[in-house]
C-alpha cells in the first residue's frame, strides 16, 4: 500500500469512526451491555478459529527471530482468551457512569454547575504484541459509548484482525454501527502518522506502550510547516513524518491522552 493509499485508507477510517461515534453516543446502556455479552460468547465461540490465526503470527515471528518472551506475549491461549472474556462480561456488569454530573456546586447567583461524564467521541489507540489489547481497548470503548480505531503491531495482525471481526459482529448484533471500533488492517507504519494527524476524525490519541507522564503523550517535535497541516488534519508525508520523529525544530504538536469514559 503506497502512501496515498494509505492515507485514503485512514481517512475513510477516520470518516467511518466519526460517523458511528454519534451512534454510540446516544446508545443506551442496554444495548453497549448486548454488544459487551455478546462479544463474550463469540470469543467463546470462537476459541479455535482464533487460535488458527494466532498461530500464523506466531510462526511468522519465530521465523524472523523473535526472542522467546516476545513470541510469547504473541500466544492466544484458551485461557487468555477466556480472560478477556470475561472482562467483557465484567465491564457489562458496571455502573453505567455515561450522564453522571459531578463537582456539582452552587454558585452566588443560585445556579448550579457541575461536570458531566459524556463519551469523548473518537479515539485513537497505538499498541505492540499483545492481541488481547484488541478487545480490551475495544470493549472499554463500547462500554463507554466511543467509537475508536485500533492500530496493533504488525508481528499480531492476523490475530488482531480475527479478534476485530468478532467485535464488530458483536456490535452488529447489538444494533451498533460495527464501524464504532476499527482495526487498521495495513502494517505501513504511515498509517500511524495519518492517524495522529486526523484531529478533525480523532479527539484523542493513547499511546497503549509507551512511557506516559500525567496521561499525556510526550510532545511530537516538527517544523512549522508540519505542524500547520497536523492542525488542519492534512496528510503528513513520509518526508514530512521526519520531523514528527523530533528531527525537526519549532512548533510541538502535544497531543493529550484522556482516558475514556468508564476506564476505571
Amino acid at each position: 500500500m503506497n502512501a496515498l493509499n494509505v492515507a485514503e485508507y485512514t481517512q475513510t477510517l477516520g470518516v467511518q469512526a466519526r460517523a458511528a461515534s454519534a451512534v454510540m453516543a446516544r446508545a443506551d446502556s442496554a444495548t453497549r451491555i448486548k454488544a459487551l455479552r455478546a462479544l463474550a460468547a463469540l470469543l467463546r465461540a470462537n476459541v479455535a478459529p482464533l487460535q488458527t490465526e494466532n498461530a500464523k503470527d506466531l510462526e511468522r515471528a519465530t521465523a524472523a527471530g523473535l526472542p522467546a518472551p516476545m513470541v510469547d506475549r504473541l500466544k492466544l491461549t484458551p485461557r487468555i482468551i477466556e480472560t478477556v472474556a470475561q472482562g467483557c462480561e465484567q465491564l457489562a456488569a458496571m455502573p453505567d457512569i455515561i450522564g453522571e454530573v459531578i463537582g456539582l456546586k452552587q454558585q452566588p447567583s443560585g445556579i448550579r454547575v457541575g461536570q458531566m461524564r459524556v463519551p469523548i467521541g473518537v479515539f485513537g489507540m497505538i499498541f505492540e504484541s499483545r492481541p488481547n489489547v484488541t478487545i480490551e481497548a475495544a470493549s472499554l470503548s463500547i462500554k463507554s459509548g466511543n467509537a475508536c480505531i485500533l492500530r496493533g503491531g504488525s508481528e499480531a495482525i492476523e490475530s488482531n484482525k480475527a479478534l476485530a471481526r468478532l467485535v464488530q459482529q458483536a456490535l452488529a448484533e447489538a444494533g451498533l454501527p460495527a464501524e464504532a471500533v476499527q482495526l487498521v488492517q495495513t502494517t505501513d507504519r504511515e498509517a500511524v502518522g495519518q492517524l495522529i494527524a486526523m484531529p478533525q476524525y480523532v479527539d484523542v490519541i493513547i499511546d497503549g506502550d509507551g512511557q506516559r507522564q500525567d496521561a499525556e503523550v510526550q510532545p511530537l517535535q516538527c517544523d512549522r510547516r508540519v505542524a500547520r497541516r497536523a492542525r488542519r488534519g492534512q496528510g503528513v508525508s513520509a518526508e514530512d513524518r521526519r520531523g514528527l520523529r523530533g528531527q525537526g525544530r519549532g512548533d510541538a504538536v502535544r497531543l493529550r491522552v484522556q482516558e475514556p469514559v468508564g476506564h476505571g
